[in-house]
């Protein structure tokens, strides 16, 4: 079974989100989207290619990346969330019961051994 197909995200924590994004668009060229929750990344022109990587800045006292005191989180794309998930239950890995359901995909959260949240997502 495939794991992880790629980063879907990269998402970090600031004490002033709107000014970091300001800063990033005017020096890197990365602009927000209209709906001003990041930027997504294409992979490339065709948007039928799953291949995507959403970058975010949120405010420093987001309950987001909670229980993990990380000022970061890693979202990865999987391919068969439920095959993953019961892949690293059977291996011991500390899984957030908590799922959520999207028109562009579904999510859920595993930690790793060092207390970071760590994202997946198998998008639709």
């Amino acid at each position: 079974m495939q794991r992880v197909t790629g980063i879907g995200g990269i998402f970090f924590k600031a004490k002033d989100p709107e000014k970091l994004y300001q800063w990033y668009e005017k020096h890197l060229g990365i602009r927000r989207e209209a709906h001003g929750d990041g930027v997504s990344f294409r992979w490339a022109d065709d948007r039928s290619e799953p291949g995507m990587t959403v970058w975010a800045i949120f405010p420093s006292d987001t309950k987001y990346f909670n229980p993990s005191a990380s000022p970061f989180m890693i979202n990865f794309r999987v391919a068969d969330l439920d095959g993953v998930l019961a892949t690293l239950k059977s291996e011991g890995v500390e899984i957030d019961p908590k799922r959520e359901d999207y028109d562009y995909g579904r999510f859920a959260w595993i930690m790793d051994p060092e207390g970071n949240r760590i994202e997946l997502w198998e998008p639709k």
